[in-house]
């Protein structure tokens, strides 16, 4: 299977132990890049030895302060989760999700994202990715220690890679569509949320439903579902910077 450009980003990891069989866990299914975000301990002496062989992955393995960090440079993001959300997010199955990350691996770096043992991840930290994960399991006893949860991401991942490969191979017998433009990266998405609090700032656009705390929330998840690609968050923040030039030109005194 060729290599593919995938991120394994473990968020607030409490137990080295775990980080160490998640590296494992990576080796055998052919991924390499693990990162870190704000690890309790690492590295640590039980991560090196439940990593039983793959001290070559940990040894690469990258520490940061904060999913973004972690993220920077990706473009597909997906997050794992064990509990029921709010109807505004994606949730699909592990393989599906699986063989999605694949294909926009070919394009850009993309991340499955892994939260804490105890808490998972919250919803800031899930509104960064484009869809939510979910491993089926038993109704009576569905939850997954961490190290399993990367285990069976990376089997499926392995799964899809090896038959997208194939794929590949396969003679071709017309051409087929252009590749599609890559997606926004972490960074441009974030620019562009920035930019559209600062519009709806401006215009005085402000939450009416009852709560009426939860508007850019709401962009948020509707962008991340809408998965936009470079090009297109350019025409967003064109539109956002006509709107805000046109504002203040209708503000302008006449001379």
């Amino acid at each position: 299977m060729e290599s593919l450009d995938i991120r394994i980003v473990l968020v607030a990891p409490s137990h080295p132990g775990n980080v160490g069989a998640a590296a494992r866990a990576m080796k055998n299914m052919g991924l390499r890049q693990l990162v870190l975000v704000a690890p309790r301990q690492f590295p640590h002496p039980e991560a090196s030895a439940r990593a039983a062989g793959a001290d070559d992955v940990l040894g690469t393995t990258r520490v940061v302060d904060t999913l973004a960090a972690a993220l920077d440079g990706c473009g597909y993001v997906a997050a794992t989760t064990a509990r029921d959300r709010d109807q505004y997010f994606r949730v699909v199955d592990v393989r599906a999700a699986a063989e999605r990350i694949v294909a926009e691996a070919r394009c850009a770096p993309a991340a499955v994202v892994f939260g804490a043992e105890r808490t998972g991840l919250t919803n800031a930290e899930l509104e960064m990715a484009h869809t939510l994960v979910r491993i089926p399991a038993s109704d009576a006893y569905p939850s997954l220690n961490l190290a399993m949860a990367v285990q069976l991401t990376a089997y499926e991942i392995f799964r899809a890679g090896a038959a997208a490969a194939a794929v590949a191979e396969a003679p071709i017998a017309a051409a087929g569509a252009p590749p599609a433009a890559p997606l926004a990266s972490v960074e441009e998405m974030q620019r562009l949320y920035q930019h559209f609090a600062e519009v709806l700032a401006e215009i005085d656009f402000r939450d009416r439903t009852h709560s009426g705390a939860h508007l850019m929330s709401r962009i948020r998840r509707l962008l991340q579902r809408a998965e936009p690609d470079e090009n297109e968050v350019h025409i967003l923040r064109g539109i956002l910077t006509a709107v805000q030039n046109r504002r203040r030109h209708a503000g302008e005194r006449p001379r």
